[in-house]
């Protein structure tokens, strides 16, 4: 790898790395201010704890040898402690690795939407830890390894992870969501900070162009390309979104601008490559268009998917994949051919079997992984700290302290009762003794 390829494989990563903190001011700008703090810490310890098992096994179960030759998972002893993977070797194979260990946890953070506010912390890390080697390791072996079952056999196109991280960790938070149950609200609460949420889609954004244009693996004309693509879909994603808005509910709203956007982007990853610049403003419209239309049937089933995780990842992830069959352009770098540009009708049955097949063993071991969990243990906080809230309650803190301001003014509100547990507690646990 000559090094300008280097130099951008290592600004990629870096961009990627900026994902985690934009994810946690969407996600906790998208709740109520009672549980932004969990939120965050959910977001945040995805990366540290699917780090150190990734180094362990990860990357064996994802890129190994594949176990019996069957492309069902890879071999966790395979570059277990990253063995063999940092030496200069030309080819750019260390941070190669780091890449895919970032790749990894941002599939992890993104499940936590299914948990907000109601899911002991504790829990949550353990989760995360059993779901990289349960599920995230078997599906990216499919997905990114030559001897997984859907390159091998189904000769599945995935530009960037569109099935192994989107429409994967989409499945997961949905199944996560299922088996938690609803939140229990006294009142319908609403996206606290909307400014600190556009903030988490404007890093959201950046960070896509280095998990993108990244991908490449060189700093070539496909990272070019799918640099603009990517950019193309993000603003189509925004229109759909809002134009669904503007018909069925009347208005138009930043939240729904920033869900847009982000689902744009979901919609494109699997397909950047493969299509024309027409086609990448279209996906991104129809991607975001079939996430609101998921996000209304969850709120009709009464499902809380509190980020919307599996309409905006999951679905959009599916319409990108999808586009790759019908309008993929033989002229784009992957040389594609979809049905209406020519193509045989070969790729209309492989590209559903591979997103059943993600979507179907993802939902189904995230919810066995959580009742088995809850066998030991229950993974739910209990009533009495759901009312007072999350942060105050597991984490003895809140995002505003507006104590003293609300005491000025001779009002009371729950922000300030919550920030009255949380010093409360955190002078309990000064009083502590070290054992």
């Amino acid at each position: 790898m000559d090094a300008a390829s280097v130099a951008w494989i290592l600004t990629a990563t870096a961009l990627v790395l900026l994902m985690f903190p934009g994810l946690a001011m969407l996600y906790g700008g998208m709740l109520s201010g009672r549980s932004v703090i969990n939120m965050m810490m959910m977001v945040m310890s995805s990366l540290a704890v699917t780090t150190v098992v990734y180094v362990i096994v990860g990357h064996g179960l994802v890129l190994g040898a594949s176990v019996g030759g069957l492309g069902l998972i890879g071999d966790p002893l395979d570059f277990s402690f990253f063995s063999d993977l940092v030496r200069d070797d030309g080819e750019g194979t260390t941070i190669s690795a780091a890449f895919f260990i970032l790749f990894a946890a941002i599939s992890v953070a993104l499940v936590s939407s299914g948990a907000a506010g109601r899911m002991k912390f504790d829990a949550w890390m353990g989760f995360a830890a059993i779901w990289v080697l349960v599920v995230y390791g078997p599906v990216a072996h499919w997905v990114f390894s030559p001897e997984g079952w859907m390159q091998k056999n189904l000769h599945l196109h995935d530009y960037a992870g569109g099935t192994a991280v989107h429409m994967n960790a989409g499945a997961a938070g949905l199944a996560l969501a299922v088996f938690l149950g609803r939140r229990n609200l006294s009142k319908k609460e609403k996206p606290h900070n909307l400014p600190i949420m556009l903030i988490g889609v404007g890093m959201l954004a950046m960070g896509w162009l280095g998990f993108n244009g990244g991908t490449a693996g060189a700093a070539d004309f496909l990272a070019q390309y799918v640099v603009l693509t990517s950019i193309l879909a993000l603003a189509g994603g925004m229109l759909g979104f809002i134009v669904m808005q503007r018909i069925f509910d009347g208005a138009y709203s930043l939240m729904g601008l920033g869900t847009g956007a982000i689902a744009g982007l979901v919609a494109i990853t699997p397909s950047a490559d493969a299509l024309n610049p027409v086609c990448s403003v279209l996906v991104g419209v129809l991607g975001s268009a079939g996430a609101y239309g998921a996000i209304r049937v969850a709120r009709t089933f009464g499902v809380d998917d509190s980020a919307d995780v599996f309409a905006v990842h999951g679905v959009a992830g599916m319409v990108g994949a999808m586009f790759v069959v019908f309008v993929g352009d033989p002229a784009a770098p992957a040389e594609h051919a979809g049905i209406f540009f020519g193509g045989g009708l070969d790729m209309l049955w492989r590209e559903p079997v591979a997103i059943v097949a993600t979507v179907g063993y993802s939902f189904c071991a995230t919810f066995v992984i959580a009742w088995l969990m809850n066998l030991v243990h229950p993974i739910r906080i209990t009533e009495r700290d759901e009312s007072i809230g999350i942060d105050a309650a597991v984490h003895a803190e809140v995002a505003y302290d507006r104590t003293g301001v609300v005491a000025a003014a001779g009002e009371t509100d729950e922000n300030s009762a919550a920030s009255d547990y949380a010093d409360r507690e955190i002078s309990a646990a000064a009083d502590r003794p070290v054992s």
